[in-house]
């Protein structure tokens, strides 16, 4: 394994598409886990980001997990490296010296760089030159400083994976492990936002791409359980009648369009019953449909992060991500944990492999 920034060389170059990582944060540990998780094997991938960063953490790493870092100058020239070299493509727009953003500080220079890499990665995706894309974390303080109008990943993969033109599609964020599927209605606004979101449309919209997006995973008509906004999904209106006039009639909608959807649940069960660790635990529902960010959310992360793995449903292609943050207190460390990134490159193989896509 090479310690140096190298060129790649004149080696055959495949066509068939390969995945697109894009680096997320240079100054988290979005970098690191890449490598870390490139370490571990061959990979039909290739990482969109600042070569230089990508040195910088393989270095992080002890010798014998080090891949090789091949600078790509451009995207088709990463068909043809050899194991144990990781290809790294620099995108328009990277700044000149995002090498001296320091570890684990918010810098306008990674926002700018963040977001750089997630368009040149979604143009990939859209020319069917990248096959899917996994996203490492970025932070939206440094996107914000960068000058970007959008809260996170989601937003942004949204509005870039809409033709020019063309009404912004709708998206939903699904947090995900080997136990339990959750698919949030709303996302990143405040509670008070969110509460207001909740919309007879919103809710069935986020039933109907649930439905499509499971068909992709190998679940032609999972079983959706409902949260109710309210404590005891409303108590019959004695607690909120948001269950009575928004989600009831939403399920109900879909259900007269073929969907299995049931609720509205009490929120604070109804992620224990669709819990699948067999065979202790059998559970009830294959995903849970949650009305906002936390409610979702808490469930799927209290059952470890190693394992979570984000999931954009509704865009054009497939996007995942590792369900964690920038970690800007063990970035340069060299003990980020990469397990979660796996686990969002085999979920991104897996629905690919449902589009009859293999990488």
């Amino acid at each position: 394994m090479s310690d140096h920034l190298v060129d790649a060389a004149e080696t055959p170059v495949t066509g068939a598409p390969r995945l697109a990582l894009t680096m997320g944060d240079a100054c988290g540990v979005g970098p690191e886990i890449i490598a870390r998780w490139w370490g571990q094997g061959a990979h039909a991938a290739t990482v969109v980001g600042c070569p230089q960063v990508m040195q910088r953490a393989v270095a992080c790493l002890s010798a014998a997990h080090r891949p090789a870092v091949v600078r790509l100058a451009a995207w088709a020239d990463g068909g043809g490296l050899l194991p144990g070299q990781m290809g790294v493509w620099a995108p328009p727009g990277l700044p000149v010296d995002l090498i001296e953003a320091p570890w684990g500080r918010v810098d306008r220079r990674a926002g700018v760089a963040a977001a750089a890499c997630i368009r040149a990665a979604v143009r990939l995706a859209q020319s069917g030159e990248a096959a899917g894309i996994v996203t490492a974390p970025l932070h939206k303080e440094a996107l914000a400083l960068a000058g970007e109008p959008y809260p996170g990943h989601t937003e942004l993969l949204q509005a870039e994976g809409t033709p020019p033109g063309q009404p912004i599609a709708p998206v939903r964020m699904m947090l995900a492990n080997p136990q339990l599927k959750t698919v949030l209605v709303t996302i990143h606004v405040s509670l008070r936002q969110a509460i207001e979101q909740v919309t007879f449309d919103a809710v069935l919209e986020t039933l109907r791409i649930t439905h499509r997006s499971a068909q992709l995973w190998g679940q032609p008509r999972a079983r959706i359980g409902v949260a109710g906004l309210n404590p005891h999904a409303g108590e019959s209106g004695l607690f909120g009648d948001e269950e009575l006039r928004i989600i009831g009639p939403a399920i109900e909608a879909a259900r007269a369009e073929g969907i299995d959807a049931s609720g509205p649940w009490a929120p604070d069960t109804v992620f224990m019953r669709a819990r699948h660790a067999p065979p202790e635990h059998i559970g009830e529902f294959d995903v849970v449909i949650a009305m906002y960010h936390d409610q979702g959310l808490i469930p799927v992360k209290y059952m470890g992060l190693d394992q979570g793995v984000n999931v954009t449903l509704g865009l054009p292609f497939v996007r995942t991500s590792p369900d964690h943050g920038t970690a800007f207190d063990l970035a340069g460390t060299g003990r980020a944990d990469a397990s979660s990134f796996g686990q969002a490159v085999e979920m991104a193989r897996l629905l690919l492999s449902g589009r009859g896509v293999r990488v």
